[in-house]
Order: structure tokens, then sequence, then C-alpha cells
């Protein structure tokens, strides 16, 4: 409250006079005997000095009390902190029940009196099934709405956390570039359409809904200098869209350029940046990205520099480091803080380093030992700039992936998530949702969130039961109608679905069981072998029989005995007239040979 601008009414009160008779040297000047009462007088400082002390004295009150609860809410917090510890040294969990493996590790000075833990959205997480094989790219649009992710099993799948239920499946997966790697993905400024970058070397943008709207033009191979070539020449290593115009994005090749696009003209780049090495010669960019307010161009490149442009001058650089990671390596991921003074670099030299490009020489911080596998292993910034995230990558066996959480100050560790038992590439900290998703080396896609401090995004999905299929849905056929057919080709009009499926399984034909499936040689989908045609039955038989059949007069005799003792199909027809059967005796083969004539016994 400003002092000399409250009037009090008390003082205002006391300090009015009114003031009574005539004043006669004027009167008499003007002609008349008096002017009657006095007007009223006002003393102005002294009204504002009352006015001034009020304010002063309730200004006081005011501060006092203010300063007693900041001293109570302070003593509190500590308190709380100070448990915090001691929970933690004696082993029992800080934040609760986590569906992950979860450790809490607090360091130093900062861990007992900030404890930026608690800001940290973990206490639930739900997971994702992209796949198999690693997620290599995650992307989720401004408002939270919807999660894209990438792989090296060339899908992209589409997730709307309004409309998933607890069995968390995606709407939509696809593949947009065929048999290459998904290596980046992002939605625009305003959520309309998604950057796809590839193994290939032209990019393409996806509607919301995952169809094509555009795809950048191929360059020609044949041209040395790329920047007379109209797009990219080799395989894409990552893109990015531009903060502000929602229409441009920025690409990186394998061919040594950085590319900037226009959606809306899909036939050549707008503009081309070349880094360069030490000695002038061309240098291959394995990331890129624009600043927070998109007026600077980063790239990080294969000889371990990190080189900026003005996003409007493409020939010279406006800052550069040729010795920030080792050389030989490749940066994985560049990214700007929000207050857009700080860059956070991941190197393929296993290192997380921070900058202040206003003195570009050396990084602020760094920090060794994060095993880095893949060249898209990311890093963030926390939505309030106050901590750096990154994961780590692991060996088949060795452990657990983990997301490992500084102090951005200080560069001090001062938590992390055991993820799952593969390496962690991908790591997203969405502002709006506050919550984290992270992309794995196993194919899944985790969503990291709190029930108080997150807002929307997973919270949606996880508690919605999953919708039973209607068992009407699946058995009904369509009801095609046909409104200008005959009457007596005209189908009945259907007046309830559960009348048509009691219809239905009383008659025999529609409630017949399908013949099962069989396995085996046959015809027609079934079987041969079971007798289903009468050549199969015979050749079954034959099979089966192990009878020798050599002498068929023999086999006719066999069943002699039985048909004289119990005659049923001839004998009994012809018992009056049938004479007595006479069979010849046979005779042993040796006769036979000696009766033979000399011509046609067989010569030795």
């Amino acid at each position: 409250m400003d002092a000399e601008e409250t009037v009090g009414a008390g003082a205002l009160a006391t300090h009015v006079e009114l003031v009574e008779g005539p004043d006669p040297e004027l009167a008499a000047t003007m002609g008349f005997s008096g002017f009657g009462k006095k007007a009223r007088t006002f003393d102005l400082e002294a009204m504002f000095e009352q006015t001034r002390r009020t304010a002063v004295e309730r200004s006081k009150k005011m501060l006092e009390a203010r300063a007693r609860e900041e001293e109570a809410h302070k003593e509190k917090e500590l308190r709380s902190q100070h448990e915090d510890v001691d929970s933690a040294a004696s082993g029992s969990s800080v934040m609760g029940a986590c569906p992950a493996a979860t450790s809490i590790k607090l360091f130093g000075f900062f861990g007992l009196f900030q404890n930026p833990v608690k800001k940290i959205p973990d206490s639930h997480e739900i997971t994702l099934q992209h796949g198999t094989k690693t997620v290599s790219a995650l992307g989720l649009d401004p408002s939270g709405a919807r999660l894209v992710t990438g792989g090296y099993d060339y899908d992209v799948r589409l997730w709307d956390f309004a409309g998933m239920d607890a069995s968390l499946q995606a709407f939509r997966s696809l593949q947009p570039c065929e048999c290459h790697q998904i290596k980046s993905l992002q939605y625009s400024s305003t959520g309309d359409v998604i950057l796809v970058v590839s193994g290939n070397s032209q990019a393409k943008v996806l509607d919301r809904d995952g169809f094509p709207v555009m795809e950048c033009v191929k360059g020609d191979q044949y041209i040395v200098d790329m920047a007379n070539t109209k797009g990219h020449t080799a395989m894409l290593n990552t893109g990015c869209w531009h903060p502000k115009i929602k229409e441009e994005f920025l690409t990186c090749s394998n061919d040594g350029t950085v590319r900037t696009w226009d959606v809306n003209n899909d036939k050549k780049h707008k503009g081309v940046f070349k880094p360069r090495s030490v000695q002038g010669k061309r240098v291959i960019p394995t990331t890129c990205t624009y600043s927070r307010d998109g007026k600077l161009i980063a790239a990080g490149c294969q000889d371990g520099s990190i080189q900026i442009w003005d996003r409007n001058m493409n020939v010279h650089t406006k800052f550069h480091c040729r010795q920030a990671h080792a050389p030989g390596t490749e940066t994985s991921c560049l990214t700007f803080s929000y207050d857009g003074t700080v860059l956070a670099s991941r190197g393929g030299d296993d290192t997380l380093k921070i900058w202040d490009i206003r003195q570009f020489k050396k990084p602020l911080n760094s920090v060794e030992g994060l095993s880095s596998f893949f060249p898209m292993t990311d890093c963030c910034f926390s939505p309030d700039d106050k901590l750096i995230v990154t994961g780590t990558s692991i060996k088949k066996g060795g452990g657990n992936g983990k997301l490992i959480f500084f102090e951005r100050e200080t560069f001090q560790k001062v938590y992390e998530i055991e993820v799952t038992d593969a390496s962690v590439v991908r790591c997203l900290w969405h502002p709006k949702l506050n919550q984290i998703m992270v992309g794995t080396g196993n194919g899944l896609a985790k969503v990291y969130y709190d029930p108080i401090k997150s807002q929307r995004g997973a919270k949606l999905c996880v508690v919605k039961t999953k919708r039973k299929a209607r068992q009407a849905e699946t058995l009904t056929q369509d009801y095609i109608i046909t409104p200008h057919a005959l009457p007596m080709f005209r189908e009945p009009r259907q007046r309830s679905t559960r009348k048509q499926l009691e219809k239905d399984r009383l008659d025999p034909l529609k409630s017949h069981k399908p013949e099962p499936p069989v396995a085996g040689p046959g015809r027609g989908g079934r079987v041969g072998t079971h007798g289903g045609t009468l050549s199969s039955y015979i050749v079954k038989n034959i099979a089966l029989d192990k009878t020798d059949d050599s002498n068929p007069r023999e086999a006719i005799l066999r069943h002699a005995k039985e048909a004289e003792d119990n005659p049923y199909w001839v004998a009994p027809a012809y018992s009056k007239t049938q004479p007595k059967a006479v069979f010849a005796e046979v005779e042993s083969e040796e006769d036979e040979t000696d009766n033979k004539p000399e011509w046609k016994k067989r010569k030795i």
C-alpha cells in the first residue's frame, strides 16, 4: 500500500474548516456589503501526513503477520525434509510405491535443503508396447493429447491418451518409410502435422492421423557442391520443427549439410548450412536443433565440434567450439534450456555437458561415465529449468538402464530411475502434462506421472476399464437395403439384433459347427488319408491289408468252409439246381516243368 496515495476519511473530516463572517474590504471594493459564509479550506500537507502515518502502521502490522507465517512455513518444510532424509537413510521409500524399481539418492547440500526430487513425477507409470526392437523416436504434441513412437522395426505408432482404455493399445500403426529405421519424430508447434526422419534421404510430413502431407525431394548425388542440390543425397540423422514458424523444419544428413524446409514447397530446400572442420573440409552433422526463439541453428558434428549459425546468415558460424566432445564421436543430442541461454549436449564419448552460448569456449559443467550406444540418446531440461535428464545404455545382461537427473547449477546427481533391463534411448519431459516419456531398447515406451503433480495424459487412460467386444457386433452380418428390388428378392427388414441371433441359433445350417482345420495332405481343404474320396479309401485299405494274395485261387477257397457251413448269399438261391462243384487238383510245379515240351522249357 502506498501511503502518499491513500486518503483517509478521518483525516479529511479533521482538517475541513467552515469559516463564517464577511470580508469588509473585498465587499466594499465590489460594491456590496458581504459574502455571507466563507468557503471550506483544506490543509493538504497535514492530511497527507496523517494518511502516511496510518498507512505505515497498517503496513507494519501486515508485514509482521506475513513474516510470522513465512517462518512457520520454513520450519515446517525443514522438518519434513529432515524426515525425508532420515527415511531415505533407513532404506524406506521417499516417493511411495512405484511400479518401476526406483531408487532415490539425495546428494550433498542441495539434496538436503532444496530437495528437487519432489518435483519429479514418477510415483506411477504405464508401459506402452511399441514392438520388440528399439524405440528410437518419441514425440508429443504441444497439448499433450497424442503420443507418437517410432523404432528400428520401421513402425510408427500413434497413441491417443483420451481415446485409450486400460488395454493401452495404439489407434494406428503404419510404416511411412518402408524398410528404413525411424530416427526422429516431432509434432509441429501447432500439433497438426508430424515430421518423420528415417534412414533414407527424404524426410516426410504426416498429419495427425498418419496420412502423408509432403515428402522432401532427393538431391542429385553426382553434384559435388551440396549447396547446388535441391535436397539431401545421403541418409538423414535427425530433424526438428521451428518453434515459432509452423511451416518450417530442419534436417541434417550424412551428405554434410543442414537444410531448412518449407512444408508448402517440397521441390527444393529453403536454406543450406554446411559445417566445416578446422581445415575447412566437409564434416558430417549428427544432430541439429533450433534455439527456443528460433533465431539460432545448432549442429553437433562427427569431429566433436558444436557449430551455431544465425538462421538468416548461413555462411559463417556465429558461435562454435571445436573441441566440445572427443573427435570421431557422434554427438547424439543438442537441446536449449527454456530461458534460451544454456545449451546441453549429449556426446558419444559418454559425457553430458552444458554450455553458455555467450561464452562458448568452455563448458559450464560436465559429467562423464554415462554410457551411450545409440546415435539418438536424448537429454532434456525439466519444465522449471533446474534439472537436466538423460538416459544410459547397457549391454545385454548388464543390469538396468537408468534415467538420471542432474541439478543444472552444480551438476550434482540428485535422482535416478531404473527403467528396465535394456538401454534408455529417448526421454521427454512435457511441460504442460508434467509427465516423463521414455523409449527403451527392448521396444517399450514408458510414461511416468504423478496423480497430483501431473495433468491429463496418462491419467486419462488408466482410469478407463477395458472395453468388451459386443457379441452382437461380431456375429451379425451386414444388412443390405435394396429399396427398389422386387418383393421376391427383397430381404426382410431386421427388427432386432437379438431376435435375429435367436433365429440364426435355431437354424441348423447357420448354427452348424464348421469343420475343424486339419493338417496333412488332402484335396479341397480336407485330408485324403481319412477316406474323403473313394480312391483314398481303397488305397488306405490296400495299405492296411497284410495278407498274401499271390495265389488268387487259394484266396477264394479260404472262405469255402465258412460259405458251406453258413450259406447266406449265393448258395440258397441255387440249392436245388446247382450241381456239385468239382475242382481240379493242384499239381506240383516240378511235375508241370517235367511234362512241358522241350521248346517251352526255360533254357539255362
